[in-house]
């Protein structure tokens, strides 16, 4: 059970981490003030093959619907993706993740909506740049360095995630042999490095959290992986950027509940000193966040 002890334990371990700033800066003209406001990411879905049906959208029109709503809810940022992550989907090409997004994002930006788009592939990062995106939501490693050129000639921010393959599509087993903090720690230097020497200044990173690995399937082992990673999320503040994380569902647990699996692991994150959390529940998400800031 996790309990007040754990936590204390946590914090006079890293007491040193806990306190330590991060970079702050603007997204498309709007500044976010990383150290001191939660900011969200609301979620919208273009792939049939995403399960999280309420983010689901199969035209441009009804995407930017929900982008709208997802903005009065109170989403800062929405991030769109053509491809789901699921191990089971489908494969999305990149002229086709690019049909899907291209329209998407073009109307949403036009509307004023800040969009994230979702890729590990430099043609799609290019032509959802040219479109309007402000942020790149990076799932791959193996085409950083041209997406971080076009992030930097676009003046984009870039979200890195931490994956454990070429990309998102292409994990196997997840390394629980060692303290995954420090791996994540370890692989963000190196891509931060990479990234400023570009030039690149907008930089969030991810933990990645929402991926599926074979041997984290929804199961205890992965919900404890996830509780850990988010409670020690503050550890990585010394990497000097701020932290984005999407929260996951925990099917096993919450069952018919499955919604509230988000807003739980909101706390969790909040208590980890994330600072973007990306969600499919944006309205129980800023509540949730809204009430923890009244302390």
């Amino acid at each position: 059970m996790l309990d007040l002890e754990t936590l204390a334990g946590l914090l006079e371990k890293n007491r040193a981490t806990a306190s330590a700033p991060v970079k702050e800066f603007s997204v498309g003209g709007r500044q976010f003030a990383f150290n001191t406001r939660p900011s969200i990411m609301g979620v919208i879905n273009l792939s049939p093959d995403s399960w999280y049906r309420e983010s689901v959208c199969l035209s441009a029109e009804s995407a930017i619907r929900r982008g709208e709503v997802l903005r009065a809810q109170g989403a800062e940022i929405v991030d769109v993706g053509a491809e789901s992550t699921l191990a089971q989907a489908g494969r999305v090409d990149a002229a086709g993740q690019t049909a899907r997004l291209v329209p998407v994002v073009e109307g949403l930006s036009k509307a004023g909506i800040l969009v994230s788009a979702e890729t590990y592939e430099p043609k799609v990062a290019r032509a959802c740049l040219e479109a309007g995106a402000a942020v790149l939501n990076l799932t791959g490693v193996e085409h950083a360095e041209p997406i971080f050129r076009l992030a930097v000639e676009h003046e984009a921010a870039v979200i890195l995630c931490y994956v454990q393959g070429r990309n998102v599509r292409e994990v196997g087993d997840f390394d629980l042999s060692k303290d995954p903090i420090g791996l994540m720690h370890e692989h963000f230097a190196r891509q931060i490095e990479q990234a400023t020497k570009l030039g690149l200044e907008r930089i969030l990173i991810d933990p990645g959290l929402g991926f599926y690995y074979r041997n984290l399937q929804d199961s205890a082992v992965r919900v404890r992986h996830q509780m850990k990673v988010f409670l020690e999320t503050f550890r990585l503040r010394t990497l000097g950027f701020p932290v984005c994380h999407a929260l996951p569902h925990a099917f096993e647990y919450f069952g018919e509940e499955i919604r509230a699996a988000e807003p739980f692991f909101a706390v969790l994150a909040a208590l980890g000193k994330t600072n973007l959390f990306r969600t499919h529940e944006v309205a129980k998400v800023k509540a949730v966040l809204e009430t923890m800031g009244t302390w």
